[in-house]
């Protein structure tokens, strides 16, 4: 795969991942930020202890794992970063859809994974043409 198609591969699971995030703090409650840490709402068990310990932990952890999304699905081979890519992606929604859920409903998730199988599939047909 050339170098530029390998980058190309990630933007699903990167954009997933972000959007995941995002609405994560977006949604915290005022006190969270205030500085009560207990009150840190996230499913991820490894999340919600690095945001229980510090309001910067949830930051840290989304930089060094959006690193390590782009390095595995760059360096890996070809079969195994697109199973790691589809598995992050899978995740994300999951996770991102959750909070959409709760503060917009089911039509706005079904709308979300709408979107994020246009983008997929897109995406994956714009690799698998560069590919041959």
């Amino acid at each position: 795969m050339k170098n530029r198609i390998k980058l190309v591969a990630v933007i699903p699971a990167v954009w997933v991942c972000l959007f995941d995030v995002i609405i994560t703090l977006v949604y915290q409650p005022a006190e969270y930020w205030s500085g009560d840490l207990s009150l840190a709402n996230e499913a991820n068990p490894i999340g919600a202890f690095v945001m229980k310990y510090h309001t910067s932990g949830l930051f840290i952890l989304s930089a060094l794992w959006l690193g390590l999304i782009v390095l595995l699905g760059y360096y890996l081979p070809k079969k195994w970063a697109s199973i790691f890519l589809l598995f992050v992606f899978i995740a994300h929604c999951f996770g991102g859809a959750s909070w959409v859920n709760i503060h917009f409903g089911f039509w706005a998730v079904m709308l979300f994974f709408l979107f994020n199988s246009i983008l997929y599939h897109r995406i994956d047909t714009l690799v698998k043409c560069n590919e041959k």
